[in-house]
């Protein structure tokens, strides 16, 4: 028998997915507030509420948003950031049916489109991954070493 085993059993299997949960959780929170910023400079303003009802959350959107896409979500990950737009104040037409920030990114046949959502996503995207990419890396060595 190997000396040390079950102190390296622990480290594998609970300290360093803590470690690598943590890490990614802190980035992943860094990142979106990024990309929300970013939102809330490039967004169009006339009341200032479509730029307020810009965010992000753990789990699921508000009722009535606009999503970016999420991060992490898949059935063997358990951490989900949304980025959403808009919310039930945003709504607009005759029966609320069309969402303000969906009119905005997109335009209509009367309003030129002011994209603001998806063209952030697009610019951060990569540096957002990559800082949780990092994150994770540098928990491991830290838990590892």
């Amino acid at each position: 028998m190997v000396d040390g085993i079950k102190a390296l059993e622990k480290k594998l299997t609970k300290t360093i997915p803590q470690a690598i949960q943590s890490a990614a959780r802190d980035a992943m929170e860094k990142g979106a507030q990024e990309v929300v910023d970013m939102m809330k400079r490039l967004v169009p303003r006339e009341t200032g509420e479509l730029a307020n009802s810009i965010g992000w959350t753990w789990g699921e959107a508000p009722a009535g948003s606009m999503v970016v896409g999420e991060v992490g979500g898949r059935s063997y990950n358990t951490l989900r950031i949304v980025i959403y737009a808009g919310n039930e104040k945003t709504r607009v037409g005759e029966r609320d049916q069309f969402q303000l920030a969906r009119l905005q990114e997109f335009g209509t046949q009367e309003m030129p489109a002011n994209p603001f959502f998806f063209v952030t996503w697009r610019t951060k995207r990569q540096r957002v991954r990559s800082r949780i990419t990092r994150s994770i890396r540098a928990a491991i060595k830290r838990e590892a070493g």
